[in-house]
């Protein structure tokens, strides 16, 4: 099965979007009990750690921890967006600079100017959203970024999009009340899936797309800890509390070149295996021998697959004792919880 399908579709009350490409998951978001990323609350500050240039604040789900403050006082109300999702037992990660982001445009209240994705090259294309970005945002004091998802777009469509998410902007930043409260909810599956997965693709909405389309097979498989690699080899991808570890393995073929083509496999495969788990955290890999001439092969396919990867990913780099780290945003919910 060739091409790209979006399922949008529940498992019992959970809502559920899957990517499919080429008949394989490669992406997959779940929605939870938890706040989801996006959530804009007015928060107020509880109590400041010291050593750490962050504060605890107070918001209707919880506590939330916001880092690197400045001038922020005990008891003083302030407008923050959650970032991510929370380690088990920690506080709400959420940050100061709330943005307001929809398929075409991101509205930026605390970073003022106008700018085009960097990855629309065709400068006739720039110069066109450009125009219809200054007729729909004439007269905002607010940032707006146009996404990469504008090429070739309707222009009334973009226009729309950036006037809905620059109301949105003003009702939430021009707010003068000062109690907490959940001022905007986050998004769920289904509108992050239309948000983010822009490429052309089968749209499939009807009950039970899930098992027609083989994504419920691919997301029960998803659940345990084996990636094939191919040639026998495989690679284990296994959260701990402390973090995720990822073991290569060759099976049965002990051999250098064996080593390498399962290490490259797992440069490939690592980011799609981490989205589909919705994996974050620091991310520890324990490789097959290789020889140092080939690491930077393997950086080179590492940061391929990466590129397209939406969730911030830092390649950290080598280990003394050879491993490699990555440190991953905590942007989705674990697989392993949301289906627990």
């Amino acid at each position: 099965m060739k091409g790209r399908t979006i399922i949008l579709d529940h498992l019992g009350e959970v809502e559920i979007a899957a990517l499919m490409v080429d008949g394989k998951l490669d992406d997959l978001l779940i929605d939870s009990d938890a706040p989801r990323p996006g959530t804009v609350y007015r928060a107020i500050a509880d109590r400041p750690v010291k050593g750490q240039g962050g504060m605890f604040l107070k918001t209707p789900d919880g506590s939330a921890f916001l880092r690197q403050i400045k001038g922020l006082a005990p008891g003083q109300p302030i407008l923050v967006q959650v970032s991510g999702y929370a380690e088990p037992g920690k506080a709400i990660p959420v940050t100061a600079k709330v943005l307001f982001k929809s398929r075409f445009a991101i509205v930026t209240p605390d970073a003022p100017g106008l700018n085009i994705s960097r990855s629309i090259k065709d400068e006739g294309e720039r110069d066109r959203l450009l125009e219809i970005a200054h007729d729909a945002a004439e007269g905002t004091a607010h940032g707006l970024i146009l996404r990469s998802s504008c090429a070739g777009a309707e222009a009334e469509e973009i226009a729309d999009d950036i006037a809905a998410m620059l109301t949105l902007a003003a009702t939430v930043v021009e707010d003068a009340s000062t109690g907490m409260e959940v001022l905007i909810e986050g998004d769920g599956p289904h509108v992050l899936a239309w948000r983010e997965w822009t490429a052309p693709a089968e749209v499939v909405t009807e009950a039970g797309g899930l098992e027609s389309r083989g994504a419920l097979d691919a997301l029960e498989d998803a659940k345990g800890a084996v990636v094939g690699l191919g040639g026998g080899a495989s690679m284990y991808v296994e959260p701990t509390r402390a973090l995720v570890a990822v073991d290569v393995n060759t099976g049965n073929d002990a051999s250098l070149a064996a080593g390498i083509k399962a290490n490259m496999a797992c440069a490939r495969l690592l980011a799609r295996a981490l989205r589909v788990r919705g994996l974050g955290g620091q991310i520890t890999l324990d490789l097959a021998p290789m020889p140092k001439k080939d690491r930077r092969a393997f950086e080179n396919a590492l940061r391929a697959a990466f590129r397209g990867d939406e969730v911030e990913t830092a390649l950290v780099g080598w280990t003394p004792l050879g491993h490699y780290e990555l440190q991953r945003k905590r942007a989705r919910v674990p697989l392993s919880e949301a289906l627990a």
